[in-house]
C-alpha cells in the first residue's frame, strides 16, 4: 500500500493515501463491473477494505453511480443527441445554480455543465428526433425568463465517450512524412 499522505478516512477503517483512492476511482471509471477480489489484488488492499472504500466512495458522494456507455449506432440509432451552448442572465443571490438546476431537471437533459467562455451552461440533450429537440428549445429551455441565447449542435458521431472507444482501430497509424 502506498505511503499514507493526504489520507482518505473512511469511518473506521484505516487511513489510505489519495493515490490509492485515485487508482481504486480509476479502475472503477474504467470498469465499474470488475469483480472486488481483482480490485483487492490490483491495489494491495483486502476485499473488505475495498468493499469499504468503495461504500464510503458512494455514501459520501465522490461515486455518484455507475453507468453503461452505449454506442448508439448499434442500439436505438434514431436518437438524436443535441449539444445547447445556454447563456443565462445570473440570479441574485442564486448565480447559475438555481438557473442550471432547473434546466438539468428536464427528462431530455442528460448533463448540463457551468462553462467559461462565451456561454454560461452546456446541456446535452437526448431525443427521438430533431423535432422533439427543437421543441425542448423553443418550448422548454427559451422560455426560462434566465435564458438570453442558445445555441444547438447535433452530435453526427461518436469516436471516444467516457473512455470507451465506439470504432474498431485497424491498428496504429503513421502519418507519411513528407519534405
Amino acid at each position: 500500500m502506498p505511503p499514507v499522505s493526504a489520507a482518505c478516512k473512511c469511518g473506521d477503517s484505516p487511513p489510505y493515501s489519495t493515490a490509492l483512492m485515485q487508482s481504486l476511482i480509476d479502475l472503477l471509471q474504467h470498469n465499474p463491473l470488475m469483480p472486488r477480489a481483482d480490485l483487492s489484488r490490483l491495489l494491495g488492499l483486502s476485499v473488505d477494505e475495498v468493499n469499504a472504500q468503495i461504500e464510503e466512495l458512494e455514501r459520501s458522494g465522490v461515486i455518484l453511480g455507475y453507468q453503461t456507455v452505449i454506442n448508439r449506432e448499434k442500439w436505438n440509432p434514431d436518437t438524436v443527441t443535441a449539444v445547447i451552448e445556454v447563456k443565462v442572465a445570473p440570479e441574485r443571490d442564486g448565480g447559475f445554480d438555481r438557473i442550471a438546476s432547473r434546466i438539468s431537471k428536464f427528462e431530455e437533459v442528460q448533463s448540463c455543465y457551468l462553462m467559461s467562455g462565451g456561454y454560461d451552461l452546456l446541456v446535452l440533450v437526448e431525443a427521438g428526433n430533431l423535432r422533439q429537440v427543437a421543441s425542448f428549445v423553443s418550448e422548454k429551455l427559451s422560455t426560462i425568463e434566465a435564458v438570453l441565447s442558445t445555441a444547438t449542435r447535433f452530435r453526427l458521431k461518436t469516436y471516444k465517450e467516457n473512455g470507451a472507444f465506439h470504432t474498431l482501430e485497424a491498428g496504429p497509424e503513421r502519418l507519411a512524412v513528407s519534405p
